[in-house]
């Protein structure tokens, strides 16, 4: 493999079952119980469950109503994102005191480029290991790490040694890794593609190291070329401190399913100005609104319209959503609408290509 591009140094903090955590911390009396975070009431779905309804096989998107058959003894707890987004303002002051390049994926995760840190330290695995003590004694939650010369393989790499444990994966076992992991392991590799790969004989690492780039690209299409890159250790996106927000949306399952379009409408008005709360919140504006409509057998369709100009005014977005309910007839009665605005004013057009040269291998770099 080439020398000629250096190594960065990439930490992965994934914070451990966060939103059960942070309710297990402010009521201690649920510390050591089975909790699910939202799900309540016959529709609801939740939205994070501890680690101990986890062992009875209660998980996020699950219905509450499943979850509390597999878990007889779950406590359902109604979600506080003021106090999510709380925390997770004091857990990123903590990743600011190491470095500057700090990209958030959510609340509760997020990428460091410890390459070059504020305390020069030469050594990523003891910088991940400093983070989580400080978060565990400031903040009072515990987090897992992964470590290595990518966000790909640092973020695969966060899930091993869950919760409260890292993993660092150095450069010189990097190919190694990749080629002994399982395929629904590989970050973007999902349910359904991981069967296909599956049916195509591609249960490892390996064995999707063996196709060509043209094989990839016929059966996988636009994912193929990710994929042959990914599996030789080839991810040269960077941390980006200001990641760009792509859309913004806001849904509502509703407890008896509608079939009226009146009351939809009367529903629409809500999330519209929901909304628009939210893009005003981020002092974003957005071009293309999309409808989604979930019906009451669970099949799922969306209709869009782009504007000539950018919005953010509750009354355009609800004049539009109000077309796109009319736009066509419904299939169903209707158990979710949501109302999402992309193509935002922050967009990047020019998004650079990310370079597909090997990464290189220095068996002496310190991580």
């Amino acid at each position: 493999m080439p020398n000629d591009l250096p190594i960065r140094k990439i930490i992965h903090v994934d914070m451990d079952a966060y939103y059960a955590s942070v309710a297990q911390m402010d009521n201690p009396e649920l510390k050591g119980k089975a909790i699910a975070v939202g799900g309540g009431g016959i529709r609801g779905v939740i939205s994070a469950a501890s680690y101990e309804a986890r062992k009875f096989g209660v998980k996020s998107a699950m219905s509450g109503r499943l979850a509390i058959k597999l878990c007889p003894h779950l406590i359902f707890v109604k979600t506080d994102f003021a106090r999510y987004t709380e925390i997770s303002q004091q857990i990123r002051k903590i990743f600011y005191d190491y470095t500057d390049l700090v990209e958030p994926l959510s609340l509760d995760e997020a990428y460091l480029d410890v390459t070059e840190n504020k305390l020069g330290l030469p050594s990523a695995t003891l910088l991940a290991k400093k983070i989580r003590t400080r978060i565990f004694e400031e903040v009072g939650l515990t987090a897992s790490a992964g470590i290595s010369i990518n966000k790909f393989i640092a973020k695969i790499a966060s899930d091993y040694n869950k919760p409260n444990g890292q993993k660092t994966v150095n450069p010189e076992d990097v190919l190694q890794f990749l080629e002994d992991l399982d395929i629904r392991k590989f970050y973007g590799v999902g349910k359904v593609t991981a069967e296909k790969m599956y049916q195509k004989g591609i249960f490892t690492g390996k064995d999707l190291k063996s196709k060509s780039i043209e094989y990839l690209d016929e059966h996988f299409g636009k994912s193929g070329r990710y994929y042959y890159h990914v599996v030789r250790g080839i991810h040269n996106s960077e941390v980006k401190p200001n990641r760009i927000r792509k859309s913004l949306a806001a849904e509502r399952t509703f407890s008896e399913n509608l079939s009226s379009e009146i009351f939809m409408l009367e529903k629409l008005e809500h999330i519209a100005e929901e909304v628009s709360k939210r893009l005003n919140k981020n002092k974003v504006t957005g071009k293309t609104i999309t409808l989604k409509i979930k019906y009451s057998d669970f099949t799922l369709q969306t209709r869009s319209k782009t504007l000539p100009y950018f919005v953010s005014e509750k009354a355009i977005i609800i004049e539009t959503a109000k077309d796109l309910l009319y736009q066509d007839t419904l299939n169903n009665s209707v158990r979710l609408l949501g109302i999402s605005m992309s193509n935002l004013n922050t967009d990047s057009k020019n998004i650079k290509k990310e370079d597909k040269k090997a990464v290189s291998v220095q068996l002496k770099f310190e991580f």
